[in-house]
């Protein structure tokens, strides 16, 4: 087959044939690293493959402008652009070509050759968002219920109907051991699975927003089912909490897969938020972060981005708290350290969390008094709206403390309102900021003067007669909270003694008094009858005889 024995022998043929035909055409390109499937071991000896596969990223990251489309393998409905054959007959020739024509020819591949060419198209300089794009595109196809959603198993078998019309070369293969065939053990399909998902965990770009948070979370799910490599879940965990803050709270819910646990996996959510708070640190202490939100400023971009992100991050947590409390095996361990795991900064409002405390109460109704208090010292009781407070008063599922709690910061802030309010009333204007209240911004907007007068007067009213109101309802409190007072200072003062106790006390002294004299009456009688008669005692005369 060398040319030693004749000029234009086999190989040489076959050499120019793969150059100027195979690797000129994209859909040849195409077929044969297909067809190179059955042949792996001579296939890679030869350079095939790597051959056509930087031949498609060279392809795929062309000017999609010089793309005029023609047919591939699949029906004219689903066109991709072909290579070296431009037919002005083709009746959308002057259709646009988008930038991700190439994700479902390429997704037709066996996972090994797919890295292949994704590995040639990033080191053309493939943006990370196609790269990204084309990746999940992959995997919705290659692995059933990894996107929850009406349509999926249409497009599977759609795309398997395409791939077999082209060539029967496309047959067979890895497609038929995942999706195709139904005697097959599982244990074959979850190794397959399991080795595309950490092929594909591999090639994700390192960039943050190359794919989204929701497909990684449920790739996520998808290798701790599959039992994963230990150390690509664990990278896969640090690219979730780079984008947690994207996250929802149904991509959340992620099923515990050991027996006689919980049954959402609680201790994974905790660690994506760790890595979540590790990230936000580490990008707002680096000098590149700063120098960025400095220029950022200077653009007009609000600098607080990563406490935005915070908030975002604390709202979807008491969701999941509010949810995931209505299972009877979560211990409260798990849920209170899950609570605490973000700053109190992060909150400006517990009402949320409030929520998860008062349903996992009412689901877990064994809670002694003192498991009852630990609970409720994750909750900021200054935090709580109107609304919150108001039900937390009337909860008999709270302790007495935290309720008590309840009750003295809503006087507080009522009494911090009326003292902004009687501010603005005596007409010290520059304290008007102060009060933050919803119904004095709307009543400082601008209106117009001949339609909205009546409308604003309206409001006026409205909110004198809730300040009166107000005001009954803080001197009704200060009223409770005085006898409460009263109360307490007559049991922690010492008993008085009435004025019948110390007369009994005096009595009781006199008589004392009166039998000690009469003691000492009875010792010496003589003396005081002498005295009484008021005569000398008489002398007996001694006689002589």
């Amino acid at each position: 087959m060398t040319e030693d024995l004749e000029e234009g022998n086999l190989i040489f043929k076959t050499e120019a044939f793969l150059s100027y035909v195979v690797l000129s055409s994209w859909r040849d390109s195409i077929l044969v690293l297909k067809s190179c499937e059955k042949l792996s071991p001579w296939a890679e000896n030869l350079q095939i493959v790597r051959r056509c596969s930087e031949s498609l990223a060279w392809k795929a990251c062309a000017n999609p402008k010089g793309i005029r489309w023609a047919y591939s393998g699949r029906t004219p409905k689903v066109s991709s652009p072909k290579w070296n054959e431009m037919k002005d007959s083709s009746p959308t020739r002057n259709q646009p070509v988008p930038p991700d024509w190439w994700f479902e020819d390429i997704s037709i591949l066996r996972i090994d050759h797919f890295v292949r060419v994704i590995t040639a198209i990033k080191v053309k300089g493939m943006r990370f968002e196609l790269i990204g794009a084309a990746i999940m595109h992959y995997a919705v196809k290659w692995l059933p219920g990894l996107i929850k959603g009406a349509g999926l198993g249409d497009e599977m078998s759609s795309s398997s109907t395409t791939a077999g019309s082209g060539n029967s070369s496309w047959k067979g293969g890895l497609h038929m051991i995942v999706a195709g065939i139904k005697d097959d053990p599982p244990t074959v399909q979850a190794k397959d699975q399991r080795m595309i998902i950490e092929s594909l965990i591999s090639i994700i770009p390192p960039q943050k927003d190359s794919v989204s948070c929701s497909f990684l979370l449920r790739l996520l799910s998808k290798a701790n089912m599959l039992k994963v490599a230990p150390a690509l879940v664990t990278e896969l965990e640090n690219r979730v909490g780079m984008q947690f803050e994207q996250a929802t709270l149904a991509d959340l819910l992620i099923p515990c897969y050991n027996k006689g646990e919980a049954m959402y996996d609680v201790d994974l959510v905790q660690r994506l938020l760790e890595h979540f708070l590790v990230q936000e640190q580490t990008e707002s202490s680096s000098p590149r972060r700063q120098s960025s939100s400095d220029k950022h400023m200077y653009e007009g971009t609000p600098r607080s981005s990563h406490t935005n992100a915070k908030m975002r991050v604390a709202r979807l947590v008491d969701s999941y708290l509010t949810e995931i409390s209505r299972d009877r095996n979560l211990s409260l361990t798990k849920f209170r350290i899950l609570a605490e795991a973000l700053p109190e900064s992060a909150r400006t409002c517990d009402d949320g969390l409030y929520r998860a405390i008062d349903s996992y109460l009412k689901a877990h109704p064994t809670l002694t008094e003192h498991e009852r208090k630990k609970l409720c010292r994750v909750m900021d009781c200054q935090k709580l709206s109107i609304d919150a407070c108001m039900h937390a008063a009337q909860n008999e599922r709270l302790p007495l403390r935290v309720v008590v709690q309840v009750l003295f910061s809503e006087q507080v802030k009522i009494s911090n309102a009326l003292a902004n309010l009687s501010l603005k009333d005596t007409g010290e204007s520059r304290y008007q900021p102060m009060i933050p209240k919803r119904k004095t911004l709307l009543e400082a907007t601008p209106l117009s003067f001949q339609e909205g007068w009546a409308a604003a007067k309206k409001d006026i009213n409205t909110l004198k007669f809730e300040l009166e109101s107000m005001k009954a309802k803080y001197l009704e409190l200060q009223n409770d909270m005085e006898n409460l007072q009263r109360q307490f200072d007559k049991m922690s003062k010492p008993k008085q003694m009435s004025a019948w106790t110390s007369g009994w006390k005096k009595l009781s002294k006199l008589t004392k008094m009166t039998n000690m004299e009469n003691r000492d009456i009875i010792r010496s009688p003589l003396p005081v009858a002498a005295e009484q008669n008021g005569r000398t005692p008489r002398r007996w005369r001694n006689s002589v005889s």
